[in-house]
């Protein structure tokens, strides 16, 4: 079993910071991908940021310059740096990962139970 605890979320003003941090702990031999996606109210859900297992990134296009992803893989865990915030970066994030239980076994994905990030003045 996995658990991922996210924290971080609030309310900030335009031009802030912010950083979520997601914490995965529980039956876990490796984690390949950490994501951090975002749902804002009645929008889809979108990929904000993805890191691989050797700390290769990307970005949606609306958050690069301002967003960084990051990864301690000692302690399981990514992170979301998230400056020059915006009203529009208002949304419920968040965090998933693919990770498998055993050597050569299945990729898993498993998700977050979201955190509130609000922008407003």
């Amino acid at each position: 079993q996995v658990q991922l605890v996210e924290s971080g979320g609030g309310l900030v003003q335009p031009g802030g910071s912010l950083r979520l941090s997601c914490a995965a702990s529980g039956s876990i031999f490796m984690i390949f991908d950490m994501r951090w996606y975002r749902q804002a109210p009645g929008k889809q859900r979108e990929l904000v940021a993805a890191i691989t297992n050797d700390g290769t990134t990307n970005y949606v296009g609306s958050v690069k310059g301002r967003f960084t992803i990051s990864r301690d893989n000692a302690k399981n865990t990514v992170y979301l740096q998230m400056n020059a915030l915006k009203p529009e970066d208002t949304a419920v994030y968040y965090c998933n990962i693919e990770y498998s239980q055993y050597y050569y076994s299945k990729k898993i994905n498993y998700w977050g139970q979201g955190t509130q990030v609000t922008v407003s003045s």
